[in-house]
């Protein structure tokens, strides 16, 4: 056998760990280069943008290739572009595990769950590590191919380099939207209006829909644009809620005709009729039947109104199917000790995507 052929294979091994460990530690290239890195390396002014990449992958749902692998796997999105501005399917990317809905329909798929808020609509996830902590003014997400996946983009209060880890994880939605059918698999720089939140962050979480794809989407990379100190508030928010002011012009305009409807409803003889408007004489399972369709916020909410509410919103009956997943930025130990006493007939749960950076406990689980 011709020695060409072992020193090949070493070769090889030895590119795939290089490029496997340039991935995972995020040092592709100049990772943590920045448009305000002055030549004479002084301190920089807080005001001014910084623009990063991803350092570092630190958690994803899914992803189409095997962990002993860099073709199609999270870790390509560390770091610099590796395909972008072109288009196709390419090993160096970032691709999740489906697309479209034949999943949903196979022989092996799971019943839907009840109580899912209809805002709810994320797939997957991948979680993202930034050098710097920043005030985000953009994210550009590079998408190489079936782009139009991604439906929320997230922001953390917690830092993942931090030596002290906060008591309170809060997590704020920068951008939110229903899955949308982009026209055509070319590549593009996709850049949402981001709202402004009132923490630095650098630990960035994207959420994406596949159901409308025809193919698997493909990311390159993730750039954060942010700036260190907290920008001043757009004179296009608005500070004060519209909804209130057109209630009270609705007051004004139609405060005559209200007094004039009571007047008319004080004819009639309303001493018989209960506080509840007769709502506790409905058969038991009908109340029950409504209150089905009420998320589980929802449901702790109208536990709080009355008595009898409270004891329809903590039958067990209404917990034979939870799914917590649309919930995983706030459930903790105190969440599950909370609806232990409410899930004793439980037969399906779902706590997929809760738990991370020790929100729950393996005791807390236990109990």
């Amino acid at each position: 056998m011709s020695p060409v052929f072992p020193m090949l294979t070493v070769l090889s091994m030895f590119y795939y760990m290089c490029l496997r460990r340039r991935a995972r530690t995020a040092t592709r290239g100049e990772m943590n280069s920045r448009r305000a890195i002055e030549s004479n390396t002084r301190a920089l002014p807080i005001n001014v943008e910084i623009v990063q990449y991803a350092k570092e992958v630190l958690d994803f749902s899914s992803h189409y290739g095997s962990e002993n692998s860099m073709s199609y796997t999270m870790w390509n999105l560390a770091g610099i572009p590796n395909v972008y501005p072109s288009s196709g399917d390419f090993t160096q990317t970032a691709v999740f595990r489906t697309y479209g809905t034949w999943w949903d329909h196979c022989p092996s798929a799971r019943l839907p769950f009840k109580r899912t808020p209809p805002t709810f609509c994320s797939q997957d996830y991948v979680e993202l590590a930034f050098e710097e902590p920043v005030y985000p003014t953009a994210v550009h997400i590079l998408e190489t191919y079936h782009p139009g996946a991604v439906v929320r983009i997230l922001a953390c209060s917690a830092n993942p380099y931090s030596q002290n880890p906060p008591a309170e994880v809060r997590w704020e939605i920068l951008w939110s939207e229903a899955p949308t059918k982009v026209n055509g698999p070319q590549a593009r720089q996709f850049t949402p209006c981001i709202k402004q939140i009132n923490f630095p962050t650098n630990l960035i979480r994207l959420e994406v829909n596949s159901s409308l794809l025809d193919y698997y989407t493909e990311l390159d990379a993730v750039v954060l644009h942010g700036v260190k100190e907290r920008p001043v508030l757009s004179l296009k928010t608005s500070m004060i809620d519209m909804n209130d002011i057109d209630e009270d012009e609705d007051e004004e305009k139609y405060g005559c005709g209200m007094d004039t409807l009571n007047k008319q409803f004080s004819i009639v003889n309303l001493r018989e009729w209960p506080t509840n408007g007769y709502f506790d004489k409905l058969p038991y399972e009908l109340i029950q039947l409504i209150l089905s369709h009420l998320t589980v916020p929802d449901l702790c909410r109208l536990a709080q109104t009355c008595k009898l509410l409270y004891q329809h919103c903590c039958d067990p009956l209404q917990y034979i199917h939870l799914s917590l997943q649309p919930y995983w930025a706030r459930i903790n130990d105190t969440s599950l000790e909370y609806l232990q006493s409410r899930c004793t007939l439980i037969q399906w749960l779902n706590l997929s995507w809760t738990g991370n950076r020790g929100a729950i406990s393996v005791s807390g689980f236990s109990r």
